[in-house]
């Protein structure tokens, strides 16, 4: 089994980095629990968007309505998967400007927070991987991993620390601060294209997919599946949330090289956000695309993770 290319090698390092991340143990410590330190705002805005879920029940299951839930939901898991992760957290290609500014606004929209708070709290993942300061462990139980962290009020902020690369463009930081914007707009466009069915389908209930479609990359994907290389953490390869999440569930290949755009590193492992990537670069939207070597891939090789940039 290979081991993991760009994984941290010294304590020093790690120490360091916690710090910088101010992992507080001591409160940690103190803490009767994470339901102690729970954003219960948000847990409000969270079921209710998943109790919304139930007026199908009201509005029936129209055409259009069906159809935009499908077309919302996989435009925004490319916000993400493209956009979020591989963009912002990742840096595993270039691009313009505009194009970044519109990732930003698209991972917005499947609410989520901001593109600085979720690449900053990903590279934090990646540095913690399955240890202390990890922000969702399974360690620490299947259902904080999967969604109990949001909640957490430990990683409520922006971790400005690991994120000044992007932090540098202020029309990032705004839209970072007001993450609510695009929600609300789709929200919007969703009702005036469909009325209340639109609404519904195009954004309750694909919004609540695509909750859990991210999330079970951060709990299942640690707990169910191939493993191909030896990374130090207990990341797994998943066919079926590689095919939820357009491509994310080869979840070990991917923290075994962090910085691919890719992360089907063969042909027949699905990863349509790569196809995507792919076809942009031809039209020059993005480009320096990167992607393992046939000796990395075959672990003979590793470079430099970037997932701490700064």
């Amino acid at each position: 089994m290979a081991t993991s290319a760009g994984a941290p090698e010294d304590s020093d390092r790690s120490s360091e980095a916690a710090t910088k991340l101010n992992v507080d143990r001591q409160e940690f410590e103190r803490s009767d629990g994470w339901l102690t330190r729970t954003d219960y705002l948000s847990r409000v805005v969270y079921w209710g968007i998943h109790a919304s879920c139930l007026m199908v029940l009201a509005v029936g299951a129209p055409t259009e309505a069906v159809l935009l839930c499908i077309a919302t939901y996989f435009l925004r898991v490319l916000g993400i998967t493209a956009g979020y992760h591989r963009y912002f957290a990742h840096k595993s290609y270039k691009t313009g400007r505009v194009f970044q500014f519109t990732l930003a606004l698209l991972g917005c929209s499947a609410t989520q927070k901001g593109p600085l708070w979720w690449a900053g709290t990903h590279r934090r993942h990646h540095r913690f991987s399955d240890r202390e300061g990890d922000p969702h462990s399974p360690k620490d139980g299947w259902y904080y991993s999967h969604q109990g962290w949001v909640f957490d009020s430990r990683w409520e902020g922006t971790p400005s620390d690991v994120i000044k690369d992007f932090a540098r463009y202020p029309e990032l930081v705004w839209i970072n601060k007001n993450h609510w914007f695009p929600p609300l707009l789709l929200a919007a466009i969703c009702f005036g294209i469909a009325g209340w069915a639109g609404l519904v389908w195009g954004f309750a209930v694909s919004t609540t997919l695509l909750w859990h479609g991210t999330y079970m990359v951060n709990s299942l994907a640690h707990l169910w599946g191939s493993r191909r290389y030896e990374t130090g953490d207990t990341s797994r390869n998943n066919l079926f949330i590689a095919l939820a999440t357009c491509g994310e569930g080869w979840h070990n290949n991917h923290h075994y090289y962090q910085v691919s755009a890719r992360n089907g590193f063969y042909w027949w492992e699905v990863d349509v956000t790569w196809y995507v990537l792919k076809l942009l670069s031809w039209f020059g939207v993005v480009w320096d695309l990167r992607v393992p070597t046939a000796a990395i891939r075959e672990g003979r090789g590793s470079e430099p993770s970037a997932t701490t940039a700064a």
